[in-house]
């Protein structure tokens, strides 16, 4: 919704030179779609139908998956309308798809913080960790975090005038009609309290929880308890779990307070509105990329996933799928919480009849 300005222009004395981002958005949105959509259906039957251990990793991903399924279910209603230019299908939808791409985008943000935040505690406080890491406490995190996220999404998706018409064209325009009085008396505070809230700490949240498990990685006696194989795929999830994270996230919101700033006339200048304007369609599309990129966060943090579906394409022998049963004990980096594999089997196999 932020991410276009249409037909209300925010120095009408500037020249606007960001017409390519109708195509850009509908080729980029088109193919987020198709990718989205496969990708996100393939992880919601592995969770729901293939996955026999189910933890409090498992159940913020499932969270995950659905926030980006309910906004690639809209993008078709995007394509349609940047290739025509016109919105045919009423307010409410214009509402719905507005709300729902700002529930998608600080959603996943929450939601990959609350799996960094879980393996934090996994790895760096494995025994005290052991009672705040359920699942049912999981489940209450995750509708805390819907609370907090539909509450800053649906008002500016609901409260606002969310389509305009122009006469000259009669064309009915969505997600670019607000005025710089909507901007000041409302919209700027929205935006204060979604980048705070929805980036700012849980980009904060992500890169300390990752810097203290590598701090405690490097730890002679963690690394011999846990093997050199295991801090690999702790690394490994680690890097992928921040590229991601930075890489969709960070030019959209940074470029969003630049947004609001000129919007709101608090920064002015030609030349500062023509970046602005130039920027925001490339971060906007690599933002609505998450919902692709989402998935391989599964696949690297879940060993349970890849055990899965090694499982389904080929027949082992018994020994093959014990080797992979207790592979799975290692999705939320139990390798690190005991030293005793009989014991840390005996905590899992409790854990995967819950």
């Amino acid at each position: 919704m932020y991410g276009t300005t249409g037909n209300a222009s925010l120095n009408s004395t500037c020249a606007k030179h960001d017409e390519f981002k109708y195509p850009l958005y509908s080729a980029v949105f088109s193919i987020v779609f198709v990718v989205g959509l496969i990708t996100n259906v393939v992880a919601i039957y592995i969770f729901t139908c293939s996955l026999k251990l189910r933890n409090e990793t498992t159940t913020y991903m499932m969270n995950l998956v659905v926030s980006d399924l309910l906004f690639v279910f809209t993008l078709p209603l995007r394509v349609f309308y940047f290739i025509n230019v016109d919105w045919p299908f009423g307010s409410m939808l214009c509402k719905v798809s507005a709300s729902l791409f700002h529930t998608n985008m600080y959603g996943s943000m929450l939601f990959l913080t609350c799996i960094s935040v879980d393996r934090f505690l996994a790895i760096v406080h494995p025994f005290r960790s052991r009672a705040v890491r359920t699942k049912r406490n999981a489940k209450m995190v995750c509708a805390a975090v819907w609370v907090l996220v539909l509450s800053g999404s649906l008002p500016t998706g609901f409260l606002l005038e969310s389509t305009t018409h122009e006469n000259a064209t009669n064309a009915t325009f969505c997600f670019e009609n607000f005025s710089s009085t909507q901007w000041k008396s409302h919209l700027s505070k929205v935006v204060i309290f979604i980048e705070t809230v929805g980036f700012f700490i849980p980009l904060l949240l992500n890169v300390g929880c990752s810097v203290m498990v590598l701090q405690t990685l490097r730890r002679p006696q963690v690394v011999s308890r846990g093997g050199k194989l295991n801090k690999k795929k702790i690394l490994r999830m680690i890097i992928v779990h921040l590229s991601i994270f930075c890489f969709c996230f960070i030019p959209y919101n940074v470029n969003l307070v630049f947004y609001a700033l000129v919007r709101t006339k608090t920064l002015t200048g030609c030349f500062a509105e023509s970046v602005v304007r130039t920027i925001f369609p490339i971060a906007l599309c690599i933002a609505v990329s998450n919902c692709c990129f989402d998935p391989i966060v599964y696949y690297f943090t879940s060993e349970t996933i890849q055990n899965s579906i090694k499982r389904k394409s080929q027949t082992n022998s018994k020994y093959d799928v014990m080797v992979s049963e207790a592979l799975q004990s290692e999705t939320a980096g139990s390798s690190l919480h005991f030293s005793l594999r009989n014991f840390k089997a005996k905590v899992f196999h409790s854990e995967s009849s819950v």
